[in-house]
């Protein structure tokens, strides 16, 4: 199955980079199952759930496929990335709709201001914390490319910087968010999977 005989499963909810996620996990060395089902989610070993695109049409997404209630009580490791991260919240503005509610907080619009939006390209990333950046120094550079973005909390577990801080990274118990897409991120996105996968 994968070079640790455990079964990851990648999130299939309609909502983008499914691919880029499975193929930078396979250059790792692990096998992946993309699914939508319930049953095969639920039985995984770790679950990454990846997305780019509105946030909206995501919880929609999960609600018809029966996954917006089984993803929050998942006892396994969980990977949210960029979008996925962002439906782990209570509260997403982009749509005025609930997100799954594993983190509390809120994950707003960049405030209008001098720097271009969506905030795309690399930054750095600090106040690294937990098994995720596991050999990453601070101060890495991380690929990004998003609208939105979370405040940071209780849960952040690394902080960016564009025009004010927001949560790059966030966690809570078995759940993990970034909101940088690892799987574009060079050597140190490569090492934050692969901190993930031998959880």
């Amino acid at each position: 199955m994968s070079i640790m005989q455990k079964e990851i499963v990648i999130v299939n909810y309609q909502a983008g980079n499914l691919f880029s996620v499975q193929t930078a996990c396979s250059r790792l060395g692990y096998s992946t199952i993309v699914s939508s089902s319930p049953a095969v989610i639920a039985g995984a070993d770790k679950v990454i759930i990846p997305g780019v695109g509105n946030s909206g049409i995501a919880m929609s997404s999960l609600r018809e496929a029966g996954l917006s209630c089984i993803l929050p009580r998942l006892t396994q490791p969980v990977l949210g990335i960029c979008l996925g991260m962002q439906i782990m919240y209570s509260h997403l503005e982009e749509s005025d709709d609930a997100g799954l509610g594993i983190i509390s907080g809120s994950v707003k619009k960049f405030p209008t201001g001098e720097l271009p939006v969506p905030h795309m390209g690399w930054n750095r990333i600090t106040g690294l914390t937990g098994p995720l950046f596991r050999d990453i120094a601070e101060g890495e550079w991380f690929y990004f490319v998003h609208s939105y973005m979370a405040d940071t909390g209780d849960d952040t577990i690394a902080t960016c910087n564009y025009g004010s801080n927001f949560a790059a990274a966030a966690g809570r118990d078995n759940f993990f968010g970034c909101q940088f897409h690892p799987e574009k991120s060079g050597e140190a996105g490569s090492r934050v999977l692969k901190n993930f996968l031998e959880l």
